[in-house]
């Protein structure tokens, strides 16, 4: 996503690294693709800040993004915590053991990311 936001480098990948399970791993946290989309949306709304006309619509504007992502997010997922959505700990060996080893996780964590691509290139207009 960061070549379409115009950033042109892995910025975006490394400003959104801790997002993984969570935040740092802390499921009760909103699921990293939450996140990281709204880190995007909040780039894609930037300008001077300086211009404060400008930079309170450009607030305005992605904070508007934001919730119709997450509200979208919510509606088609149920949550957007990484503990709700995966609906087990990390914290639980065995258990996240075994969604791993079965492939659910990586299938649920693709169906979000999948989601948030699209989602996001729909609000760009794309």
């Amino acid at each position: 996503m960061w070549e379409s936001e115009g950033l042109g480098n892995e910025d975006m990948l490394w400003a959104s690294i801790a997002f993984n399970g969570g935040i740092a791993g802390q499921q009760e946290a909103p699921c990293g693709v939450v996140s990281s989309a709204t880190v995007c949306l909040g780039l894609r709304h930037r300008c001077p800040i300086e211009n404060k006309e400008m930079a309170k619509q450009a607030r305005l504007d992605a904070r508007q993004d934001a919730n119709e992502f997450v509200q979208g997010f919510k509606d088609k997922f149920g949550c957007i915590t990484c503990l709700g959505l995966l609906g087990i700990s990390f914290s639980d060996d065995e258990g996240s053991r075994t969604l791993r080893e079965s492939g659910e996780q990586r299938a649920k964590c693709d169906s979000y990311l999948i989601y948030t691509i699209e989602k996001l290139y729909e609000l760009a207009g794309e």
